[in-house]
């Protein structure tokens, strides 16, 4: 694979924009009074809204327990690719055994001002499970940072509404209310990352939504669906200057997925989005019933370069590191179409996904199932005039990925981009007290070799979360 300079932050031109949209949020006093209204119209009032900043923090400690496993690569790697003593490649599991770890720490601000004007930032310090595509890659990451014009599609409409969202943001289709701290297959490959552009939407009354992106598109690589990414290409392992090299951590189980825009480049072809949605009822009420059908379309670049690993993007990772060891690709076209399924009563939810994808000529399937039960527990102990375990969260995970990339080399260095792949995530969520929850989970995954023998590379996960 082509090697190339490292990307430049994400920083540049959504900064830009987030100071802009400060510099116009800056009027913080109250609006000067207004001359006193004539007598006739006295009783006639205009409420002026303030602009709400509202600022928060969270963190995210775990125990992590990942389950051994290890698998020849076909790929004949030179002897200096390899650890000392080892005559061939392996993919294995990236971090076996158990380990207490701080995963992410989190910065947030919202600025809101009326119901038509809004900006918003998530920044991440450490951000250990979502170092992207390697453990390389920064340690503090903006995550999100957009202006939004117009109505919140988060609410539901009463009438006709519009909105333009200019930024980094999360793609339309994915998943919000996530009951668990891991993610299924599907989300994992195709809407785990935020991308960088425009977003508009359109509310047709209460019932019929549409939803268009004009974005950057997120590069194509490839990751283990675990807690940790894996490393694949970092410095350490770039045997002209680390010949022989034994990484802390080992390249996982990868599949392949859309990466984490780091900056926005806007040379190339954008990638288009569409989406219309029907639904009835209130998340906030009884009983809701939200279904969107959507797709994206996007040319692969030749490479892309991306920080903490010197192998490319897109068609640079899928063609091979020689020629003679690709996958069987052919032309540029990414293209996806998908439908959401979202459905509750009560404390019981439903989410539901899937998407057919066609990569370079290759096509592949997902699907993917969270079925979570919230209810409250009645009140039997308090802290500081706050509950204590005021809640409990079952939820149950199933989700699905079918590559259907027959022909091409079967040397291609990372056999698992091929495999079918089977999660099932089971977990509970029990809230401490308001602000700190504690979510235990356990990933059952099975791995479906292309001669039929399954594989397990299970894993534990505690997670302790604090907010304020």
């Amino acid at each position: 694979m082509r090697r190339g300079r490292p990307a430049p932050p994400f920083a540049g031109p959504c900064a830009a924009l987030w100071f802009a949209a400060a510099a116009a949020f800056a009027q913080t006093d109250s609006p000067p009074s207004a001359a006193p209204p004539e007598p006739a119209a006295a009783e006639e009032t205009v409420e002026i809204r303030a602009l709400e900043l509202d600022f928060g923090l969270e963190a995210k400690l775990h125990y992590r327990h990942s389950e051994q496993l290890a698998n020849p690569s076909p790929f004949p790697f030179p002897p200096e690719f390899l650890p000392p003593g080892q005559t061939r490649a392996f993919q294995e599991t990236v971090n076996e055994g158990g380990h207490f770890e701080l995963s992410v720490l989190t910065l947030l601000a919202d600025a809101v001002w009326g119901d038509n004007l809004a900006a918003h930032a998530k920044v991440d310090f450490v951000d250990l499970y979502d170092r992207n595509p390697t453990s390389s890659d920064r340690e503090i990451d903006v995550d999100e940072l957009w202006i939004r014009f117009g109505s919140d599609p988060a609410r539901l409409p009463d009438s006709f509404g519009l909105y333009a969202r200019l930024g980094k943001f999360a793609h339309f289709e994915r998943q919000n209310d996530r009951h668990l701290e891991s993610y299924g297959l599907v989300s994992t490959a195709f809407n785990r990352f935020e991308d960088a552009g425009l977003e508009i939407g359109a509310d047709l009354g209460r019932h019929l939504y549409l939803r268009a992106s004009l974005t950057a598109g997120n590069p194509l690589f490839f990751r283990d669906p675990n807690a940790l990414a894996g490393d694949n290409g970092t410095p350490e392992q770039d045997p002209r200057t680390h010949p022989n090299p034994e990484p802390a951590l080992r390249t996982g189980f990868p599949i392949l997925y859309d990466a984490e825009v780091e900056d926005l480049d806007l040379d190339g072809e954008l990638e288009t989005g569409a989406g219309i949605g029907v639904r009835f009822g209130d998340p906030d009420g009884a009983a809701f019933f939200d279904l969107l059908a959507w797709g994206y379309r996007r040319e692969l670049a030749d490479t892309v370069v991306l920080e903490g690993t010197f192998y490319g993007g897109d068609l640079d990772l899928l063609d091979g590191p020689f020629e003679g060891f690709s996958l069987p690709i052919s032309g540029h076209d990414k293209r996806e179409v998908g439908a959401n399924l979202r459905a509750g009563a009560g404390g019981l939810s439903f989410f539901g996904q899937y998407v057919a994808q066609e990569l370079a000529g290759m096509d592949r399937t997902g699907y993917e199932a969270e079925l979570a039960w919230r209810f409250e527990l009645p009140l039997a102990w308090a802290v500081g005039g706050r509950q204590l375990f005021p809640s409990v969260t079952p939820a149950a995970r199933y989700s699905r990925l079918e590559p259907e990339f027959a022909g091409g080399s079967a040397q291609y260095p990372a056999p698992s981009v091929r495999w079918e792949w089977t999660k099932l995530d089971l977990g509970v969520r029990l809230a401490i007290v308001a602000g700190v929850d504690l979510t235990l989970e356990y990933a059952d995954n099975v791995l479906t070799r292309a001669d039929g023998r399954e594989l397990s590379e299970d894993e534990l996960l505690a997670t302790l979360r604090f907010r304020m």
